[in-house]
């Protein structure tokens, strides 16, 4: 009985069994660096949102013990000056605020639909919008901003914008036809995005949190 045919077909399926299993790992592995990446994003952006938290609910109790308790210190008519310039620029900020958490969780949803080739149109529309909505209220507010919390407002909103942009063209280079170099500009453009808005603005809105917390300390 002649044995050679299975064993050369079994022989030769033997390549194309390691390279499907070889892509199976290299899947499995992407898959894991991915679900770890998302849930480290999702354990900062919480840790973010419970400093803000705070930072509004010790913002509220200064404002209450300050409005309770007397100045002795100072004349009445300075003392009412400071508490209206404290009121005013913390209001400022309780405004504002939400406008940059708005911005930095739409786009951050934009984001992951385009990292996850979903169709991303109504929330690229919303994060735009909510770009447009921040600088709008940064602009009416600005003259009660301390000069350091104004920077930071501004760089974060500027950050974010870039890297709406950004991802734009990654979606637009997505749609081309394939070629060595597209495939560079889509890595390029698809770390920038990332890089501003999971990166550079978060920490800025991190210092952001801390910059209103000092103000609003100092100020009461």
């Amino acid at each position: 009985m002649d044995t050679s045919l299975p064993e050369n077909l079994f022989t030769s399926a033997n390549p194309a069994m390691a390279v499907a299993l070889g892509a199976v790992i290299l899947a499995l592995v992407a898959l894991a660096v991915a679900m770890r990446s998302k849930r480290q994003s999702q354990h900062q952006l919480s840790a973010l949102r419970d400093r803000s938290d705070t930072l509004w609910r010790e913002v509220d109790d200064i404002r209450v013990s300050h409005f309770n308790r007397p100045d002795t210190a100072a004349s009445p008519g300075t003392a009412s000056l400071d508490h209206a310039r404290y009121q005013m620029e913390i209001g400022a900020y309780q405004e504002i605020w939400p406008a940059i958490w708005h911005l930095h969780e739409r786009l951050g949803q934009f984001l992951r639909s385009v990292d996850a080739g979903e169709s991303a149109g109504d929330l690229r529309l919303e994060a735009r919008n909510a770009a447009l909505e921040a600088r709008r209220l940064l602009n009416r507010h600005r003259p009660f901003c301390h000069e350091n919390v104004d920077d930071l407002l501004t760089r974060i909103i500027d950050l974010e914008i870039k890297a709406h942009l950004s991802a734009c063209q990654y979606l637009d280079l997505v749609k081309e036809v394939r070629s060595d170099a597209s495939d560079h500009d889509r890595r390029v453009l698809h770390d920038k995005y990332h890089s501003l808005h999971d990166g550079d603005a978060r920490d800025l809105m991190s210092h952001l949190v801390d910059a209103v917390r000092h103000r609003a300390i100092r100020l009461s």
